[in-house]
């Protein structure tokens, strides 16, 4: 521990964030970050507690408290703080395959699981990683290590978000030849066209693809699998196949006029923001233009909130975001003690541009759409909502909810994006390995094994848990990576 007082002697210090009034004009990340040498005094402030609570990945009341991939946070905090850099990114390197993404996208498990925030502010953790990542790359620590030995194996991972990127990386390390399939027109899935760019800046993807390319993983785009690629043809041609598609069917909202013009799912619109801005910097139209529109967004998460900072960026005339569940509370509540992950309200980076550019949050919480209203050519002008009342049962504990009568209201809606969800893999994938599905139309395994119940065939990720984090896919892609390496070599030396 290079500093035992430096949680008293120095405060929790993170990034700037550029104006909100001024970033909604670009879509480009807008942290200002600190430079090393500020950044090395926020590594002085973590305890290195006896029992790290940081990088355990409990689950504790169904909520994952600290780190999944178990990262070594204590170690490379220190690191960070006495300036060994190269360690620190050796240590980062040794449980997190991407700090790069996770450094940008991640919640931040473990600072919620912090000791120092127990009775004060947590370490900044998080930006101590993105100083550790982005220093790599500036030194040149983060360079391609291609394997020595190959083994002369060969396996398809099927699908390239962080989960399938994940397996292919670390089945990759240990000197098997892999292959990734992507349906899409660029490598990286959720990590390409589900995160907007201004949370996560696509060169930061391409950087790290070409990396892994450069280490011998061989990346095939505009690959439909059980599409235009046959499954059997895989599964002829290579030795293990590993299923990483993701958790893909959007959960729709089933209401009067759902036909109506102008309603999309959110994994949509966002998809096409992102490619049009690709593409052509939004010259090609090739996306949801909001400007001046009246937009609704149903769905409270991140995605919701994602799509209110996409919609403000192109100039929405008003955004409103509709959640059926109640406002969660400012502080954690007694029920809801360290370490536990916090169920607190969060007012992220798109409801923080709404307050900004409308005077208000875009949050209406408690309330569900009756029906989308179409004019006499079939597009949306206005929802009909209900607000909600919860109440638990006492027979099985579960919180149900119950319309209550006269709350109708009628909003102007010229968009409305979905953004409830996803219900888990789509059949088409499942069908064509022949790969069982569970009740919650993920694919089945047993109880901690990635293998499926056809031959040489393993899946991981959202397509295996459902929809999830991040750090879930990246420790799900390793998991499921050391399972197939056992299944070639009989055992396995990758670390999870």
């Amino acid at each position: 521990m290079g500093k035992p007082t430096g949680f008293m002697e120095y405060k929790r210090e993170v990034s700037r964030e550029q104006d909100p009034k001024k970033r909604i004009r670009h879509f480009r990340e807008f942290h200002e970050h600190l430079s090393r040498d500020r950044q090395s005094l926020q590594g002085a402030r973590c305890m290195e507690c006896g029992v790290p609570f940081c990088q355990s990945g409990m689950m504790i009341c169904g909520m994952a408290s600290g780190c999944p991939l178990h990262n070594l946070v204590p170690e490379w905090n220190d690191l960070v703080y006495t300036g060994n850099w190269e360690q620190a990114y050796n240590r980062l390197k040794k449980t997190n395959n991407f700090p790069e993404f996770t450094s940008r996208v991640c919640p931040a498990l473990c600072e919620a699981a912090c000791t120092c925030g127990l009775n004060g502010d947590p370490v900044s953790t998080k930006e101590n990683e993105y100083a550790i990542i982005e220093n790599a790359y500036e030194q040149g620590y983060a360079a391609a290590r291609p394997p020595k030995v190959r083994t002369g194996k060969k396996i398809a991972v099927i699908g390239s978000g962080p989960s399938g990127l994940a397996a292919a990386d670390q089945l990759n390390r240990r000197g098997h030849s892999v292959t990734v399939y992507e349906r899409s027109d660029r490598v990286g899935g959720l990590l390409m066209y589900g995160i907007p760019n201004m949370k996560l800046e696509k060169q930061i993807v391409e950087r790290k693809i070409k990396i892994m390319e450069e280490e011998g993983v061989v990346f095939v785009t505009g690959a439909d699998v059980g599409k235009d690629v046959k499954a059997e043809k895989l599964l002829r041609e290579y030795d293990r196949i590993v299923l990483a598609c993701g958790a893909s069917n959007p959960r729709d909202i089933k209401a009067q006029g759902r036909d109506a013009n102008g309603i999309y799912f959110a994994v949509d619109f966002l998809k096409a923001n992102t490619k049009s801005l690709l593409d052509s910097d939004f010259e090609d139209g090739h996306y949801v233009d909001t400007k001046d529109k009246n937009v609704i967004i149903i769905g409270g998460g991140d995605t919701g909130n994602d799509c209110v900072g996409t919609s403000i960026r192109h100039g929405a005339k008003s955004v409103t975001q509709i959640e059926m569940m109640p406002k969660a509370p400012d502080t954690r509540s007694e029920d809801n003690p360290w370490p536990e992950w916090p169920r607190i309200c969060k007012t992220d980076y798109g409801q923080q541009e709404a307050i900004a550019v409308y005077g208000h949050d875009p949050r209406i919480y408690e309330t569900t759409v009756k029906e989308f209203v179409k004019d006499k050519s079939g597009n949306l002008k206005a929802v009909k909502t209900v607000r909600l009342s919860w109440e638990k049962d006492a027979a099985t504990g579960r919180m149900n909810s119950k319309e209550i009568p006269g709350s109708e209201q009628t909003l102007d809606a010229d968009i409305v994006l979905i953004a409830a969800g996803f219900l888990g893999a789509q059949s088409y994938v499942a069908d064509a390995f022949g790969v069982e599905l569970n009740e919650r139309t993920n694919v089945k395994t047993a109880a901690g094994s990635y293998q499926t119940n056809r031959e040489n065939v393993f899946v991981t990720g959202d397509m295996h848990r459902g929809q999830s984090l991040v750090v879930w896919a990246i420790r799900e892609g390793r998991e499921a990576a050391r399972a197939v390496d056992e299944s070639l070599m009989g055992y396995s030396n990758l670390v999870c």
